[in-house]
């Protein structure tokens, strides 16, 4: 069944591989079709991948083979909430290690451009803090970072 909202990303004609890529490395993620162009288009032929669906934690998504046209820019982002340090150095070492690279403060980019938020819980939970001075902390912090510390944001927290 197609659903009724799908996020659609448009890859530079490598959408089956960053597909089974998400499905090895995350849970609850799948590839769970491959549609193949029914006759030439610009930049394929017929038979070429067209277009993937997939799940990637759980949300429907369709990767687009467009070509070079357009490039994935920050303003979209999937952001996954971890639940410990183990957690998330699994995702961003899986991320970077496979031809992605580093951003600033848990951001990161796999190697089709997307860009990822692996965002601690802990982390979270200290900007919604009804204290502001724990926001503050948990904060600053971060912006010293690449790869979210969690230890480090526990002891902000802490103060």
């Amino acid at each position: 069944m197609i659903p009724k909202n799908t996020i659609c990303l448009w890859y530079d004609n490598d959408a089956l591989g960053a597909a089974t890529f998400y499905a090895e490395t995350f849970p609850d993620s799948s590839v769970d079709a491959v549609h193949r162009a029914p006759s030439d288009f610009p930049g394929g032929k017929a038979g070429d991948v067209l277009t993937v669906q997939f799940t990637v934690l759980g949300i429907p998504c369709v990767g687009l083979n467009g070509g070079p046209v357009f490039k994935q820019t920050e303003a979209f982002s999937f952001q996954v909430a971890t639940d410990d340090q183990a957690e998330t150095d699994r995702y961003w070492n899986a991320i970077v290690g496979n031809g992605g690279q580093e951003s600033e403060c848990g951001w990161c980019k796999d190697r089709w451009g997307l860009s990822w938020q692996i965002t601690p819980r802990v982390l979270t939970e200290a900007f919604t803090s009804p204290d502001p001075a724990v926001a503050k902390r948990a904060f600053d912090a971060m912006m010293t970072m690449r790869k979210i510390d969690v230890a480090a944001i526990e002891a902000a927290v802490r103060g």
